[in-house]
């Protein structure tokens, strides 16, 4: 029995080193499970190290438009560099607005990043504290602030702070008729004196073909008289007052009134941009202005009966302060103020809109902010060439606002507009604007 014993001792000893022995890491010809510790396991994680945002889930509320279209191919990207997990979200205009609307007076948290329409609602989401300062974050010199257009940023700001960033701009421009400026020996428009000329040179409505076309609809004509009042030396506010009845602005009204009376084609009170251009496209009108994003319109056969080559695009004419066409920002990105992942949420901002991504972005069709873009060839070849350059230019010396920059955006438009019908029907403009004055004068004392 001792031997016996003995022997089991030993038989148990054995195979005892025979595991240790098997799980001391060396690999070298072994055929079993990997190791899970040791210098190899190391060595793995040495190879893979935490990244900033390793857990994060952002989550991110768009609207369905081309600009999110065109970065949500590049998303995989940011999250495999940063570690975040990015839950994107995308709605249809209305619905966004009521999604944010809702959310963001509740107090939401779980709302991180979120596009925003800076002329329609930055005031509101401001004054209500709801969008994110961002103006230490936007200090980042290899982001590059600076390389905005100033009037792209103007609506996304205030006292001297930053609310959002720009995302897509527009600008009004004078889109003409090359084939019948050539046959007429007429040149481009420079100024609105020689716009106005023009547009009677070329007025024949006994053929129903009109000088001039542009909205006439009260509430939509606004945003396209804003270029012809600033050019004029006015605005629709003027240090804190309205200013809708200043000599400039009355001229300015005058002035688009009677291009629209005159020279313009039947209708026009009834007409927003769709009816406007159809005009244009239509062939029956040599000149129209009204925003460069309605371009691809006029050079769509199946929606335009003049030929792509016979469409000139140019700067917005010159009026006694020269040219000072809007360039707007029509959507924006923010933060939530109430995000607890405010640093996420900014490396995403920052990502979305470096120079590299919105040169991809602009060079798919979706005009951007930066500057730096437009005089890359990359960041404007969806853009016919000399649109482009109009594009470029009016960038550069455009007003920021297309709009009187105030809370209730609807009525005030509806002030401005009533003066603008008064003017394209022969009306009493001097009186008419006093009155509308007076009444946007206490809608902004209201909204004090």
């Amino acid at each position: 029995m001792k031997k016996a014993n003995k022997l089991a001792v030993l038989s148990m000893s054995a195979v005892m080193l025979a595991g240790l022995i098997g799980c001391s890491g060396n690999s070298g010809s072994g055929s079993g499970p990997a190791p899970s510790g040791g210098a190899a396991a190391n060595d793995a994680n040495s190879a893979a190290p935490a990244k900033k945002f390793d857990g994060v889930s952002l989550r991110v509320v768009t609207a369905n438009h081309p600009w999110t279209e065109a970065l949500k191919p590049m998303i995989p990207e940011f999250e495999q560099a940063t570690g975040m997990k990015v839950n994107l979200e995308q709605f249809f205009e209305d619905q966004l607005t009521q999604k944010l609307t809702v959310e963001l007076t509740a107090g939401s948290s779980s709302l991180d990043v979120f596009m925003i329409r800076p002329l329609q609602d930055a005031k509101l989401y401001m004054k209500n504290g709801w969008v994110a300062d961002l103006t230490e974050k936007s200090k980042d010199t290899e982001w590059d602030f600076n390389d905005f257009s100033e009037g792209s940023v103007s609506t996304l700001m205030q006292d001297g702070k930053l609310y959002g960033v720009p995302l897509i701009t527009e600008r009004e421009i004078l889109y003409y008729r090359k084939d019948i400026f050539e046959k007429n020996n007429i040149q481009v428009p420079q100024t609105l004196d020689e716009l106005k000329a023009a547009a009677e040179k070329l007025n024949d409505p006994k053929n129903e073909f009109y000088g001039f076309v542009a909205r006439g609809q009260r509430s939509p004509a606004v945003t396209q008289f804003s270029s012809f009042l600033y050019s004029s030396g006015g605005d629709f506010i003027k240090d804190g007052k309205a200013g809708i009845d200043t000599p400039e602005a009355i001229q300015a009204f005058k002035l688009y009134g009677d291009l629209l009376k005159s020279y313009g084609p039947p209708g026009v009170l009834n007409m927003s941009w769709p009816q406007a251009l159809g005009v244009f496209a239509q062939g029956k009108a040599a000149m129209y202005t009204d925003a460069d994003s309605l371009y691809p319109n006029m050079l769509d056969p199946q929606k335009s009966k003049v030929p792509a080559d016979q469409i000139g695009f140019a700067v917005f004419p010159a009026g006694a302060t020269g040219q000072k066409p809007y360039n707007v920002t029509s959507w924006g990105l923010s933060v939530n103020s109430k995000s607890k992942q405010q640093d996420a949420a900014w490396e995403f901002v920052k990502w979305a809109t470096n120079k590299e991504n919105s040169t991809k972005i602009q060079g798919a069709g979706n005009p951007g902010a930066r500057k730096s873009v437009w005089s890359k060839p990359e960041g404007t070849k969806a853009f016919p060439q000399q649109l482009a350059e109009v594009m470029d230019k009016s960038s550069q010396i455009g007003v920021g606002h297309d709009r009187p920059l105030v809370i209730n955006v609807g009525a005030a438009r509806d002030l401005v507009g009533t003066v603008i019908v008064t003017a394209i029907t022969g009306g009493d403009v001097d009186k008419t604007a006093k009155e509308e004055n007076a009444k946007f004068q206490a809608l902004i004392d209201k909204e004090k």
